[in-house]
């Protein structure tokens, strides 16, 4: 599937609680399924005695059936006929991804949900699964059954598999969320609608892909420690799966690495962010983005200090400095570019290149001039003398760096608060 690169039509309303409107679903918890004729009958029927007994909206839940060529059909029409708030869908295509992404598309439930049709995950959780998202705290919700509080019962295999898989997200991706893979997810579905467009996969990597973007977007994830009991019986295929998983992990650290993916549609999407608001004295970022500044700056200067000296074996002083210094400003440029003013994606990243290399002519003037005035003063300066010269020139030269890329190279482009619209 192809990814949408539309630009963002406005911004979604909001995050508040949910209003629950007469006759209509707060909450659709979808049960994706393939050749489950033995299982889908027990899992739904106590699946929808729970939620009557204890959710306190109207829900439904829907039976996707991902094209299963045994009874699951019947199985499925007939628990919709004898079950108030039950219904079918049918997928001539396999792929959990693909039922999700079909089945949330056309839900006009405000939450969207899912569980595995072997109920492994104790129904307890579902109330504190989706209630963050009702009441507006937050944008998805998964279960995980790596928290210290959850209670698990699998395999060694399987937990070896799932800590393996976690611990490669957090590695590949800086993903943050613990637990991908738990057949238990939430999702509101206005936040839904912005992030299924961007997933291309699907089929088990769907919701880790869903999860990856979400985080990178800055949504809030809300997390549940689960009891979980492992179904001995379960279909999928550990070793097809992990595959799968991997490509699908390759892929999008691709696409995020090379910004190819539209994340500042989603980034603050709603209106209710106070890093937001305008206050009288207060710059907006100032505090963090110093903060950001500063670390790259330190990680800069360090990187210009061992490219000079690396140089300056071969070469004289102001060769070495131009060559270390032009180097370490293109690398401050991206640096600063993504992690301190947040600017991400291809767009006018060669005119902010080229606005650095300007800021990085100051910077040589600095400490050219700096060394000039150096070698007028003595004949053979030491080495640490030039370098104590040369980081007290980078000093000042950061200040003004800052400055400049600021209120120059990145301006700071005010997000309209929803009061600024009436």
């Amino acid at each position: 599937m192809p990814i949408d690169t539309s630009p963002a039509t406005g911004s979604l309303p909001a995050r508040a609680p949910l209003a629950a409107l007469p006759g209509e679903p707060v909450l659709d918890v979808v049960i994706p399924v393939f050749n489950e004729e033995k299982d889908l009958g027990p899992c739904v029927r106590q699946l929808h005695e729970h939620l009557t007994r204890t959710f306190p909206y109207a829900f439904r839940i829907t039976i996707a059936d991902n094209a299963s060529t045994d009874r699951t059909p019947e199985v499925a029409g007939a628990l919709a006929a004898s079950l108030d708030g039950v219904r079918g869908i049918r997928l001539e295509e396999k792929g959990r991804g693909r039922a999700l992404r079909t089945v949330w598309s056309r839900s006009e439930a405000p939450v969207l949900a899912y569980m595995d049709v072997d109920l492994s995950t104790d129904l307890n959780a579902l109330l504190p699964l989706v209630a963050p998202l009702i009441s507006g705290h937050s944008d998805l919700a998964i279960g995980t059954r790596l928290a210290r509080s959850s209670r698990v019962v699998r395999g060694a295999k399987r937990e070896f598999v799932s800590r393996a898989y976690n611990l490669i997200l957090r590695s590949s991706l800086a993903a943050r969320f613990s637990d991908a893979q738990c057949g238990f997810k939430a999702i509101r579905r206005e936040v839904a609608e912005r992030l299924l467009p961007l997933v291309e996969d699907s089929g088990w990597f769907f919701d880790t892909e869903l999860l990856v973007l979400a985080e990178r977007a800055g949504l809030r994830i809300h997390e549940v420690p689960v009891d979980w009991v492992d179904d001995p019986d379960s279909t999928v295929h550990l070793v097809r799966t992990a595959t799968e998983d991997l490509k699908g992990v390759w892929r999008v650290g691709r696409a995020l690495a090379v910004g190819a993916l539209p994340l500042d549609r989603l980034a603050r999407p709603f209106g209710d962010d106070p890093r937001d608001r305008q206050l009288p004295g207060v710059p907006r970022g100032l505090a963090r983005q110093l903060l950001g500044f500063c670390v790259v700056g330190v990680l800069s200067t360090l990187g210009y200090l061992a490219l000079y000296t690396l140089f300056r074996l071969g070469t004289g002083a102001q060769t070495a400095n131009a060559a270390a210094l032009l180097l370490s400003a293109i690398a401050n440029t991206a640096a600063n570019r993504r992690l301190t003013f947040g600017v991400r994606g291809r767009d006018r990243a060669l005119r902010h290149q080229a606005q650095g290399l300007l800021v990085f002519g100051i910077g040589l003037a600095l400490t050219a001039g700096s060394l000039a005035a150096l070698s007028a003063a003595t004949d053979r300066p030491a080495h640490g003398t030039e370098l104590a010269v040369l980081i007290t020139a980078n000093l000042a030269a950061t200040v003004l760096r800052f400055l400049l890329f600021r209120a120059w190279v990145f301006p700071e482009r005010r997000i309209p608060h929803p009061k600024d619209t009436r």
